[in-house]
């Protein structure tokens, strides 16, 4: 599920519920240094859990040039900065949960997250990987085609080309020499890619496939049995738009009652609607067929049920801890736990922000879909290394 700032992640209530950003208010990161002792929960968390997360981005800043940035470089931190930590930690011997807590907080510092002008309380949703049926070809039920990315798909970094541009990007296609914009959702469900042999896979719902590209990645169950992995290989570079903010507005789903099943609910008892709905978000996604461990993530990495999170790429670099304090949104038990930043998504904009990965399957569909719950993120930064932001 590679969900980068134009690729819709996932992400039940992430889709519904996209922060706002005002031009008088733009938000802007402020990190204050705490220490260990101040972290709720922190002597209580299963550490043995997070280290697999840990060691799959380890593996990324371990190839990388001590030198190289980590996006964002504003931000300062450097692949050589984590690699005293990451030796560090896969030395701990297995089954040690004494050693390992005492190795990060040996090798790490630990950072406040705060919005300059909201303060240090932000949003948690949640994310998970569906599960569709389809086929290889279409027949009988399976009509709905995933696509796969255009090769004439550009992607362009402006920071490149001026320093007032840095972090943002641009999608779109080239026609005649110049950058255009890339047909928005209504016209390639019309059939703008038809007969162009970019048919993936196809599904049985187009309800299922438009939740699919709201959570970025998914399986694709065939008939035979097979099991298809599909992830995200890029988006048409439009406007995301959270379809449960259109209901909210039209006075169709109350605003405390919105979730993803909300959502679904009402598609299903307004089926002639329901396209019109989804047509009203223009950005669209494209997919790839996966191997291996999956979902992907925006880094690169495969993701770790309950361990990994989206946050918002233009303040927080990938690959980095992150220690969470928020709540299940069934029960309201406390959800305090170290986790890995190793997603983005376009519905995640914001300084406190994030959205929490729960895994495949019925169960994390449900806990993801309710999930819109305060939250207090604190970073966890190599011993040493002092952020501009603090």
């Amino acid at each position: 599920m590679r969900l980068t700032a134009f690729r819709i992640a996932g992400l039940a209530l992430t889709a519904l519920l996209a922060s706002c950003e005002t031009a008088e208010q733009p938000p802007a990161a402020k990190l204050v240094p705490v220490q260990f002792g101040d972290l709720a929960g922190w002597q209580d968390d299963n550490l043995s859990g997070f280290l697999p997360a840990f060691s799959r981005s380890c593996a990324l800043h371990l190839k990388r040039p001590d030198d190289r940035p980590v996006t964002p470089s504003e931000f300062g931190v450097t692949a050589g900065d984590w690699k005293a930590a990451c030796a560090a930690l896969a030395a701990v011997p297995a089954g040690d949960p004494a050693a390992l807590r005492q190795a990060i907080e040996t090798h790490f510092g630990i950072w406040r997250l705060e919005d300059v002008s909201r303060g240090a309380e932000g949003v948690a949703t949640g994310y998970y990987e569906p599960r569709l049926r389809g086929a290889r070809q279409p027949a009988g039920p399976y009509r709905t085609p995933l696509y796969r990315r255009p090769p004439e798909l550009v992607t362009v970094d402006l920071g490149e080309f001026s320093d007032d541009l840095k972090g943002k990007r641009i999608t779109g296609q080239v026609e005649q020499g110049r950058l255009k914009p890339m047909p928005p959702r209504k016209e390639i469900v019309a059939g703008a890619y038809r007969d162009r042999g970019l048919e993936l896979v196809w599904v049985d719902d187009p309800v299922d496939a438009f939740f699919l590209q709201i959570q970025g990645s998914g399986q694709v169950v065939l008939p035979d049995g097979d099991i298809l992995r599909v992830g995200y290989d890029g988006a048409n570079g439009r406007s995301y738009t959270p379809v449960g903010r259109i209901l909210i507005r039209d006075g169709e789903v109350p605003k405390d009652k919105m979730s993803m099943q909300a959502i679904r609910g009402w598609m299903e008892q307004n089926p002639d609607r329901a396209g019109a709905l989804m047509d009203e978000n223009a950005s669209f996604v494209f997919f790839r067929e996966l191997k291996g461990d999956g979902p992907i993530g925006a880094e690169g990495v495969a993701l770790t049920p309950g361990r990994s999170i989206a946050v918002d790429r233009r303040f927080l670099p990938l690959g980095m801890p992150v220690w969470i304090s928020t709540a299940d949104p069934e029960t309201g038990a406390p959800i305090r736990r170290l986790v890995m930043a190793q997603d983005t998504g376009g519905a995640i904009r914001g300084v406190v922000r994030l959205d929490l990965f729960w895994g495949p399957g019925e169960e994390a569909a449900h806990k993801a879909g309710l999930m819109n719950q305060p939250v207090n993120m604190f970073l966890l930064l190599p011993r040493g290394f002092t952020p501009p932001s603090a």
